[in-house]
């Protein structure tokens, strides 16, 4: 890597500081001076408003529920394709990347049609008292949905690179499997998974299409935070929209700060950094 020569260099480094100071940093200033225009104290009676603590626990309970699922889905569907050869094996792999090539709202609407209470397996649930649309499980599905292959498309590649000869060789020896994964597999992807699980969660934080769809907004019962900053923002109480955002994005500054130190760490090893396909 060499530093800029001439003033062309320069001013191509200029412009991209220019136009990442318009589009990302100021309209992230915005966001915070925004939430604070009322005061510390008109901040933190928002914060203490009930729809605004059950937005924030719900969007903390999908992400929580989002994450380790969607973990060890990642992790299974990864060693499936990376370690055994079978037939449909690269359909499998295709169909990986559905939910990059459909939009949320377009999967919220296939949930909506398959389980809302019109459809044949949200009626026979309903009337066990089973509700999966318009409620919190809705979301967490769709929000399943919408995240699962990142964990998946990180390790893939890189479980491929490296393949199985350490795995083999401690089969010789007489390891179990979960001792070969543990000892073996497990510290090999570590670093890809923490990566994972990161763009993973960063993901099911800010969902809002799919969710919008299936949750049907009630609010106390179905608003994430991405949701009731568009229902404040309606209902023209700027701060506490703002307020909302500032919270999102205190949660997406946390995301980018592990990110860039798993980075930084990777790095200082001499690994080179992990990325997910389309990120």
């Amino acid at each position: 890597m060499q530093k800029p020569r001439g003033w062309q260099q320069w001013s191509l480094i200029g412009l991209g500081l220019t136009l990442v100071t318009l589009l990302l940093l100021l309209p992230l200033a915005l966001i915070f001076a925004k939430a604070f225009s009322g005061g510390v104290g008109v901040l933190l009676n928002n914060l203490a408003d009930d729809d605004m603590r059950h937005a924030i626990f719900l969007t903390l309970l999908a992400a929580g529920l989002t994450v380790p699922i969607n973990l060890v889905f990642g992790i299974l569907l990864a060693w499936c394709v990376t370690h055994y050869e079978f037939r449909g094996r690269k359909l499998l792999v295709t169909l990986i990347d559905i939910p990059y090539a459909t939009s949320p709202v377009v999967a919220g609407l296939c949930y909506l049609v398959i389980y809302g209470l019109e459809s044949t397996i949200g009626g026979f649930l309903s009337a066990r008292g089973v509700q999966l649309m318009f409620a919190w499980p809705g979301i967490v599905m769709v929000t399943i949905f919408v995240t699962s292959p990142f964990i998946a498309r990180i390790l893939i590649p890189l479980m491929q690179a490296q393949g199985s000869d350490e795995e083999q060789a401690a089969l010789t020896l007489g390891a179990s499997g979960w001792q070969i994964f543990s000892k073996v597999t497990l510290p090999n992807i570590r670093w890809a998974l923490l990566y994972g699980v990161v763009i993973t969660n960063a993901r099911a934080v800010g969902e809002f299409g799919a969710v919008s769809v299936v949750a049907g907004a009630i609010r106390g019962r179905t608003v994430t935070l991405s949701l009731l900053v568009e229902q404040l923002n309606e209902d023209n109480k700027v701060i506490g929209a703002f307020t909302a955002a500032a919270l999102l994005a205190c949660m997406a500054l946390v995301t980018l700060v592990a990110k860039s130190l798993m980075e930084w760490r990777l790095a200082k090893k001499g690994e080179a950094p992990v990325r997910a396909a389309g990120h």
